[in-house]
């Protein structure tokens, strides 16, 4: 199995048509083979920047948001205790608190993230773009 985790800005380029995501991200994520998932930190960091008027999607589309990936055939990647001690005892050099917890997901799951973020790179985990 071939599993992939979706950095937020990803999830949200691939909704609105895909335009801006790399050839080689958009190969793996319509790649039959893989498992795309999604963070439930994903989840919440776009309800919380909607909330802040920071992110330009409606209230239905943040409440219907597992039904959004369910339709795109993408899976929930749920928050762990050791993603969230993984998340914690991560380096300080990156604060952003939903990066975080991607970057630890991705450690503990062992698996790439679809990212244009070079930030991850710094954490031994394997970026896509």
């Amino acid at each position: 199995m071939n599993a992939v985790l979706l950095d937020t800005h990803v999830i949200l380029w691939w909704l609105e048509g895909a335009a801006h995501i790399s050839t080689r991200a958009r190969s793996v994520i319509e790649d039959i083979a893989s498992v795309v998932l999604v963070s439930a930190a994903s989840a919440w960091e776009i309800a919380i920047k909607h909330k802040a008027g920071k992110l330009d999607v409606t209230p239905a589309f943040v409440e219907r948001f597992a039904g959004v990936l369910e339709d795109n055939h993408f899976g929930e990647l749920p928050i762990s205790m050791d993603h969230a001690i993984a998340a914690g005892l991560l380096e300080s050099s990156h604060m952003d608190a939903f990066d975080r917890m991607l970057i630890a997901q991705a450690r503990v799951e062992g698996i790439p993230v679809v990212s244009t973020d070079h930030r991850f790179d710094d954490f031994d985990v394997r970026r896509i773009w």
